[in-house]
């Protein structure tokens, strides 16, 4: 029963029979109140509805992330083909057929996923991995100091190979050097482990040890153990020295006058000012010649070394990135380089990749340098830092570059245009002081190759 506030219904409901109004808005009161009384008892009756369940394609939390991953390689990578595969169907697979109920199955799947490009770069970085990368590309980490990578040639599934060791840290000391195959990191064969797993291993507290399994390159390597003590590396992305008139041109060619020496050990955030800087510094003393020490240098921030580039070459292309459809960015000199004209020798090895490779490059390609050591690492592959929403992150492979003069020089390296015996490029020295003292003693020049002996 309704009872409306309108001034016609309270009329007729006053105007009805002979009671008092009192008594009949007393009654009316009473109605209304058994009615309620009577709707909420027949409400109560009525049987709960039953609780639909989600639907069967309905997305787990555990999933989206999932999701989250697959669409950042959808999104970036750099072969659209990935790897001859139905990047959709392979996607619906996962999520039908493979188990993530938890956060660990998700980073398997997710790992699964990865790998069906056959692309060991890119890689998920769990929230540790995460962290201890960025505090790298800062420069500073915990552990043997030592950057490792697979072969260029073998991809995952083979050894580590030793990009470069940290100067004075616990494997450089211990005699580890770039091209050294690392087979087991305490116990555990590399060949079965991911790049970052291998990076956890090799990390940890301060003071904790860890035993290597390493062999050098060649036939004739054998392996040994090694035991290692974890220690705080701080990696000093620059280092340099105003050396005085080299004694002679020894094996690295270099003239007469005051020379500047720059080490870069790697491309963290600070490399680029650090080398600006030291460029500065050494001009205003007086240098007449440069050396650009790279050797050993892993690589790290992309940008940092195009940046350095442009602070020796006024013109013409740094670099070209290119993906699976051809050329599609060329980085050029900006006409403000520092030193665009002094004689310059860069010194490469084995150890030096990826941005450091991007720098050789350009200095080679635009006739700015001379480059001298052994042919280069080799990686030839971009990649970028995809941060997922519980914190961790995927390193994904957008591009591939290649030199000003078009060469992709991925799984191949750039030679050097003065070839050095690795045991003689061994004895030059890292560190600025010790670098100075070396060139001012008199040395011998290289003896001259044999026909078809440069690689």
């Amino acid at each position: 029963m309704a009872i409306s506030s309108s001034s016609n219904s309270s009329s007729t409901a006053s105007s009805s029979g002979s009671q008092p109004p009192s008594l009949l808005r007393s009654e009316l009161l009473a109605l209304a109140k058994r009615a309620s009384v009577a709707a909420l008892a027949a409400l109560l009756a009525l049987p709960l509805p039953p609780v639909v369940p989600l639907p069967a394609g309905a997305v787990t939390e555990e999933q989206l992330l999932f999701l989250e991953a697959w669409r950042a390689v959808d999104r970036a990578y750099v072969d659209k083909s990935f790897n001859g595969q139905s990047w959709f169907r392979v996607r619906e697979k996962f999520l039908k057929e493979v188990p993530m109920t938890n956060r660990r199955q998700t980073y398997d799947a997710v790992r699964q996923l990865l790998g069906l490009l056959g692309d060991p770069f890119t890689r998920l970085l769990d929230p540790d991995q995460y962290s201890a990368l960025r505090s790298t590309t800062a420069g500073s980490v915990t552990g043997v100091g030592v950057e490792v990578s697979f072969s260029s040639a073998v991809g995952a599934g083979g050894n580590l190979v030793v990009v470069a060791p940290a100067p004075g840290g616990p494997a450089d000391r211990a005699g580890i050097r770039p091209g050294d195959q690392i087979l087991a990191i305490d116990g555990q064969p590399t060949s079965m482990l991911s790049l970052y797993a291998a990076g956890g291993l090799l990390q940890g507290p301060a003071g904790s040890s860890v035993v290597l399994a390493v062999q050098a390159p060649g036939p004739k390597g054998t392996a040994k153990e090694i035991t290692l003590q974890r220690e705080p590396i701080k990696i000093n992305p620059v280092d340099s020295a105003l050396c005085s008139s080299p004694a002679s041109s020894g094996e690295l060619g270099l003239g007469g006058g005051k020379l500047g020496y720059i080490r870069v050990a790697s491309f963290a955030k600070p490399t680029a000012q650090a080398v600006r800087e030291a460029i500065t510094s050494l001009q205003a003393q007086g240098a007449e010649q440069y050396v650009l020490d790279i050797r050993s240098n892993g690589g790290g921030l992309f940008p940092a070394g195009v940046e350095v580039a442009r602070m020796w070459v006024n013109r013409g292309d740094v670099v070209l990135i290119a993906d699976s459809n051809g050329v599609r960015d060329i980085y050029e000199a900006e006409g403000s380089a520092l030193e665009p004209t002094a004689p310059l020798t860069v010194l490469v090895n084995r150890g030096t990749a990826s941005a450091a490779e991007v720098l050789a490059g350009a200095l080679k390609d635009n006739a700015r340098a001379r480059i001298v050591g052994e042919p280069t690492f080799g990686k030839g592959l971009i990649q970028t830092l995809v941060p997922l929403s519980d914190g961790a992150a995927l390193a994904v492979t957008v591009a591939k570059y290649q030199t000003p003069a078009g060469v992709d020089i991925n799984k191949v390296g750039i030679s050097p245009q003065v070839p050095l015996d690795p045991a003689r490029l061994l004895e030059i020295p890292t560190s600025a002081p010790a670098f100075c003292e070396y060139v001012t003693q008199p040395r011998e020049a290289p003896a001259p190759l044999m026909a078809g002996s440069q690689r």
